[in-house]
């Protein structure tokens, strides 16, 4: 089931083809790699990120799974994969849509009546009750200014609400205790609607986080940043209005997949990125960066025959819980396992106040190895850096992105990241400049997630390391893997699962 293109899409889908254009011929390895990481321009990479653009503002600012943004989305990578020479299969799946009707509201009517930002001051928690509340805010056992170090017990216990007026919207600070306790004890005292906000020390004070609250909350919650706290709780008698219309259902989404024509059947060398934005934005960093940097390197090898099968995969269903590589992942037999000689995943190879990042494949760093090869890989995008003049620094192999599923089935793993929600430090404003103590992407999951949220720099350097470790794997994987005998490679045993997009627990 393919969606409508409108005729600026559909132009620039018979235009990308001539980028590419030309019959995949055999090279020796090491040109055909010198010669890929060329072609692959970071302007090049560029325009597949305005084709997304273009359909998120087309699309009510968004390519969500299981819209018409997310479907047009699809069907641009697979008609340009498609006109590349790439085997390209639809992959659908059913998921769980949990969203809103509307976007989510945080206004102040009195006194100074003021809107609040959705996602960058303030967003919705997802077990969220739906409703619309406009009532007294209560500060509930706040400490302004805040502690030195995290330490406020605002709303852990009961006692903290003697005096809670019953109707009124609670304001409680993030501490010691669980956002579901504080929550249950607001709730239990009569509030009509729960607003948490960041303590406020440094680190704490605008980072977003998805509280975990528990299920069936009967009012709705939303977690602000501690300037809106502060500004809520400075002025005794404020009033607020917060609506959240939520919006659960079942609905389709897809995976597309390109697959080479050429190459050892028993040996397959696979990088990936979602192509799904969450609901408030279009997401051209998280993750049109990733798609736009794959893409292109896809196109540029379909005029390399190369030794070993490349296969690429587009996944929906990532901002969900990472459903669309899982299901990939599922629905493969054991011997399908056993031919992916390994995956590379990119997902926000781009952002504005970017650092270079490397998952941490040997676990050097954070402790949590990949399977056996992830290592190399590692090693392997550290090089590359490394011949470039470039710092890079370890990035947590947690299980946060598409990889999961495939390190998870004891496939060599490894990719790269340029920071998303945390906030850099003086000493990375040093070495990778930008701005220390605001976060990697200020636009992170939020609506300015748009063209303009990109550093060309960081897609253009990243957009080629993609190109170097692929071209290089395409004709040879005997580093990551080992020298092998005739057919399927065996994977290594599977490493213990990690949850990945965890939800804050305090």
């Amino acid at each position: 089931m393919r969606s409508r293109l409108g005729k600026g899409l559909l132009a620039a889908v018979l235009v990308a083809p001539l980028t590419f254009a030309g019959t995949a011929h055999a090279d020796s390895p090491s040109n055909a790699v010198r010669k890929l990481v060329r072609a692959v321009k970071g302007e090049n990479v560029k325009r597949h990120l305005k084709v997304l653009d273009l359909i998120g503002k087309a699309n009510g600012n968004t390519r969500v799974d299981g819209t018409r943004g997310y479907n047009l989305s699809r069907d641009y990578v697979a008609s340009v994969l498609r006109l590349a020479g790439y085997k390209v299969t639809i992959q659908p799946f059913e998921f769980d849509f949990e969203g809103y009707k509307t976007p989510p509201v945080l206004q102040r009517t009195s006194p100074e009546p003021k809107s609040f930002a959705h996602v960058t001051e303030f967003n919705e928690v997802g077990a969220s009750a739906t409703g619309a509340v406009t009532a007294q805010v209560q500060p509930v056992d706040v400490v302004l200014p805040p502690p030195a170090t995290p330490g406020s017990t605002s709303g852990c216990e009961a006692a903290d609400f003697a005096g809670f007026t019953r109707g009124n919207i609670a304001l409680i600070q993030r501490g010691t205790c669980g956002f579901a306790d504080k929550v249950a004890n607001a709730v239990a005292a009569g509030a009509s609607a729960v607003i948490i906000f960041n303590e406020g020390q440094p680190g704490r004070t605008t980072a977003r986080v998805n509280p975990a609250i528990g299920e069936n909350v009967p009012v709705p919650v939303f977690f602000t940043s501690f300037g809106v706290g502060n500004e809520l709780a400075s002025k005794p008698g404020t009033t607020v209005k917060v609506s959240f219309d939520k919006l659960a259902e079942k609905r389709t989404t897809y995976n597309v997949l390109a697959e080479s024509r050429w190459g050892d059947d028993d040996n397959v060398v696979m990088a990936g990125a979602h192509l799904d934005s969450v609901q408030p934005g279009p997401g051209i960093n998280d993750n049109g960066s990733g798609t736009g940097g794959v893409l292109e390197v896809a196109l540029q090898m379909a005029r390399h025959k190369t030794a070993n099968k490349v296969r690429f995969g587009f996944w929906g269903g990532e901002e969900f819980g990472l459903l669309g590589s899982n299901h990939y992942v599922a629905n493969l037999t054991e011997q399908e396992k056993a031919k992916i000689a390994l995956y590379l995943n990119f997902d926000m190879i781009a952002s504005p106040n970017y650092t270079y990042e490397v998952y941490d494949g040997d676990g050097d760093v954070f402790g949590t190895p990949g399977p056996a090869g992830s290592a190399q890989i590692e090693k392997d995008f550290q090089a590359f850096y490394t011949s470039r003049g470039l710092q890079y620094k370890a990035s947590e192999f947690d299980g946060r992105s598409d990889y999961k599923a495939f390190i998870d089935a004891g496939i060599p793993g490894g990719g790269l990241f340029t920071g998303a929600e945390k906030v850099k430090t003086e000493e990375e404003a040093k070495i990778w400049g930008g701005t220390a103590g605001i976060e990697y992407d200020p636009c992170y999951h939020a609506p300015c997630d748009t063209i303009k949220n990109i550093d060309d720099t960081a897609l253009d350097v990243n957009s080629d390391a993609i190109a170097t470790l692929m071209g290089t794997y395409a004709f040879s994987t005997d580093a990551v893997n080992g020298v092998r005998a005739a057919g399927p490679r065996k994977s290594g045993a599977a490493r213990l699962s990690v949850d990945g997009h965890s939800h804050d627990k305090v």
